[in-house]
């Protein structure tokens, strides 16, 4: 049986993703597993303890991430290159977009119950995405990745004790409406020029692009109805060419995946992607910024091995059934 290790980020949630440790942990000694678990203490610690760890050995094991989206996409970036590592992840955010897209349990207990069912088998394989910014830096994203004023949005939640403050009080989603509504009156739109697997496209007055590997971000808005995480294709969105108050109407219909049927939102598919912009855009990768445009993003096919259910499998029956050397 493979080795597991248990990444946690106890800051994740405001906290809350201690609480979820605590049951896991529980769980995992009352049933007598073996584990080894990692705490991270600093933006980017996540990514060097699972670099460290997929590199200790050389051997297949099971990271398992504990946290929000962020962690996540950290622990996806210190592992991607790893094709031995198998990926679980147990929710412990505020916006848990990956769950929702991988269909694995909120309840902490259940998302374990499901990672320790499903580790007897062979992962699922996914596809991941790589964004490539000036300079030779490099980022992955599992979830999507974006351009414009949902980047900023992004960012200003990730800097706000706003965000805190509502995650005590269950009403996390708030931010993003604060956010939004302090932004749309006063972002200039841009043309974006885009380029799908070689293929030229212009937008004028751009409000944002996103490259989705699966439906959900921003704390459940189904931005990408129609992403899979496994079919050799990244979900391009984009939506321009509309007033601020009908923005307003698309970020709504979002949450129910309708925006689609909007004129000016339009929708692609495709492998390789390069993003324009006539003035510099904010990025973000799995709602963290990572920098500004131009960009260019590459579909990893298969590169990572998952636990968890495909959509629209049956659900699991969960009723019945030294770390000093690191960073």
């Amino acid at each position: 049986m493979k080795q597991i290790y248990f990444i946690i980020n106890p800051k994740a949630g405001n906290g809350y993703c201690l609480k979820v440790w605590k049951k896991v942990e529980s769980k995992l000694v009352a049933e007598q597993i073996h584990f080894l678990a990692f705490f991270s203490e600093f933006p980017g610690h996540a990514k060097c303890l699972a670099e460290q760890i997929a590199e200790k050995n050389q051997q297949e094991k099971v990271i398992i991430a504990v946290g929000g989206d962020g962690t996540i996409h950290e622990v996806l970036n210190g592992l991607a290159k790893y094709d031995y590592i198998t990926l679980g992840f147990i929710p412990g955010g505020s916006g848990n977009d990956f769950s929702r897209g991988f269909h694995i349990p909120t309840n902490p207990e259940k998302a374990l119950q499901a990672i320790l069912h499903l580790r007897k088998r062979t992962g699922r394989k996914i596809d991941i995405g790589k964004v490539c910014l000036t300079g030779r830096e490099e980022h992955y994203f599992i979830n999507n990745m974006g351009a414009g004023i949902d980047a900023i949005i992004s960012y200003q939640v990730n800097q706000s004790r706003i965000k805190a403050l509502l995650n005590k009080l269950s009403l996390g989603r708030l931010v993003y409406v604060y956010f939004l509504l302090k932004n749309v009156f006063t972002y200039k739109t841009a043309r974006i020029d885009l380029s799908i697997d070689g293929k030229k496209h212009i937008f004028e007055q751009t409000w944002f692009v996103t490259v989705s590997n699966q439906p959900y971000y921003g704390g459940g808005m189904e931005i990408a109805p129609a992403a899979e995480p496994d079919d050799g294709l990244l979900d391009i969105t984009v939506v321009h060419q509309l007033s601020r108050l009908k923005l307003l109407l698309v970020f709504i219909s979002v949450f129910w995946g309708r925006h689609i049927h909007f004129k000016e939102v339009k929708t692609y598919k495709g492998k390789n992607i390069t993003i324009h912009s006539t003035k510099t855009q904010y990025v973000h990768a799995d709602g963290e910024h990572i920098g500004y445009t131009p960009l260019s993003i590459h579909l990893q096919a298969k590169a990572v091995e998952v636990l968890s259910r495909s959509r629209g499998k049956e659900e699991v029956d969960l009723k019945e059934r030294d770390s000093n050397e690191f960073c």
